[in-house]
């Protein structure tokens, strides 16, 4: 009890990080069994996770990659005969897509939610604006960046860590398939070792390619750290933001 009366939740949980940016791939939001598209469960249950942080207090920013839908990278623009510019805006829209799936599923949910999208869309999305995205943040909205940085040649990587900058998040929590960073593929290699902590210039240096070198060197020159963790395993975003060892830490 504080002053007679019932102690929020968020006054009850220390959080080492009151403001983050989650990044998750498209991947996340897709069935399991059909490897495309988006699985209206799973996105349910990305959903409950982001509002289990949201209500301890913990103010949210997501970036969604667009790999469910349409993957916008050189490989997959010359392996289609698609020209690259053109690759890039294709997964910018996908992104989109899964921004409204995900939203969709946190208002079912009762959370208040936004996205903004660095693409004009009137329609569908409220142009991003960082004064307008910060004040979203401030009034306890979970709000969805879209459409990464609006540029062709950049990924959603650098897209979140560019996001995360301006609306001042103190971390970037970065959803893998993965507990952590590790020295080589783990699936390939059972003696590679997982890092619990690396700097940023060891993920450079390393070649280490758990997010593009743009993004690491945003971080780095802007002191944002970056939590690399599992997805799969349930709860790890709530553990993460309570600053449990769930993955790697860089910063």
């Amino acid at each position: 009890m504080i002053g007679g009366k019932k102690a929020s939740s968020s006054q009850k949980v220390k959080l080492p990080y009151r403001r983050i940016i989650l990044k998750l791939s498209g991947e996340c939001l897709q069935s399991k069994a059909k490897g495309y598209g988006i699985d209206s469960a799973v996105t349910h249950e990305i959903a409950a996770q982001i509002k289990e942080i949201q209500q301890i207090g913990v103010q949210v920013g997501v970036v969604i990659g667009g790999g469910n839908i349409f993957r916008g990278t050189g490989v997959t623009a010359n392996a289609q005969g698609i020209d690259r510019t053109t690759a890039d805006y294709m997964g910018m829209l996908a992104t989109v897509i899964n921004s409204m799936a995900l939203q969709d599923a946190l208002e079912k949910q009762g959370c208040f939610t936004r996205v903004l999208t660095a693409i004009q869309m009137e329609q569908l999305a409220e142009p991003y604006i960082r004064r307008r995205a910060i004040r979203h943040l401030e009034k306890k909205r979970v709000v969805i960046f879209a459409a990464g940085t609006g540029n062709p040649y950049f990924s959603t990587d650098t897209a979140a860590a560019l996001r995360g900058i301006e609306v001042g998040a103190q971390a970037l929590l970065k959803a893998t398939k993965v507990d952590g960073v590790y020295s080589s593929d783990p699936k390939k290699n059972r003696q590679a070792r997982r890092f619990a902590r690396l700097s940023y210039m060891d993920v450079i240096k390393k070649g280490l390619r758990v997010m593009d070198t743009t993004a690491v060197t945003l971080c780095m020159d802007h002191k944002l750290p970056i939590l690399i963790f599992d997805m799969n395993n349930k709860g790890n975003i709530k553990r993460t933001v309570l600053g449990q060892a769930t993955g790697t830490l860089i910063s």
